[in-house]
């Protein structure tokens, strides 16, 4: 009777653990509608039909702290953003996490300021260039720990969509080094700054 009892209540652990992370992911049917949006336009596969050139100050200053009818038309914004990557992690989805910085002299990492993109798995599926090593290499990361790279960090211009990651606009994720809960997210796009020609090239996906 004891192991029936608690055969049952780990069953109902479970599936309280399950629901609950399908209702965080955006995915379950107790998801708020701002959730469900939030997965959406994570989960976007095409890339946008065209694109405008984005600054740090410009996605500081994106409204925060709205709802959604505010946010979500400018998430149909398609933008490019130049910088340098400060840092560089998977997260627990697969995606590839960027910290975007606007320098590439970064004397007290992590704690410069940054703007997020983000790589999805599914962007990178079926890619030998777009995985973590290949690019660590291509961007050679401020913050690299033990990694000693003999360039500076390159510069790199990210192409892709707007997106407003609401759990992360908050003061604390603002006092370790981000600089707004908007983000690009996900990345469609990977152009490099080739120094001998003066110009930008596409990294191949």
């Amino acid at each position: 009777m004891t192991m029936r009892i608690a055969a049952l209540l780990s069953l109902a652990l479970g599936a309280t653990g399950l629901a609950g992370f399908l209702t965080l992911a955006g995915i379950g049917p107790l998801a708020s509608p701002e959730a469900h949006h939030l997965r959406a336009m994570k989960d976007r596969l095409e890339a946008p039909a065209a694109l405008e050139p984005i600054t740090f100050a410009v996605m500081g200053a994106l409204p925060h702290g709205e709802a959604m009818s505010a946010y979500a038309p400018i998430e149909r914004r398609g933008v490019t953003l130049e910088g340098y990557i400060e840092g560089m992690l998977t997260s627990s989805d697969g995606d590839i996490h960027l910290e975007v910085a606007a320098t590439d002299s970064v004397p007290s990492w992590p704690n410069e300021r940054y703007v997020t993109a983000e790589i999805p798995a599914r962007w990178r599926r079926g890619s030998a260039t777009w995985q973590f090593e290949p690019l660590a290499a291509l961007f050679r990361p401020i913050g690299s720990g033990d990694t000693r790279w003999d360039r500076r960090a390159r510069r790199v211009r990210l192409h892709g969509w707007l997106l407003y990651d609401v759990q992360y606009d908050t003061p604390h994720t603002m006092t370790i080094g981000r600089t707004t809960g908007w983000e690009i997210h996900p990345v469609t796009g990977i152009d490099v700054w080739d120094p001998a020609s003066g110009r930008f090239t596409a990294y191949a996906r």
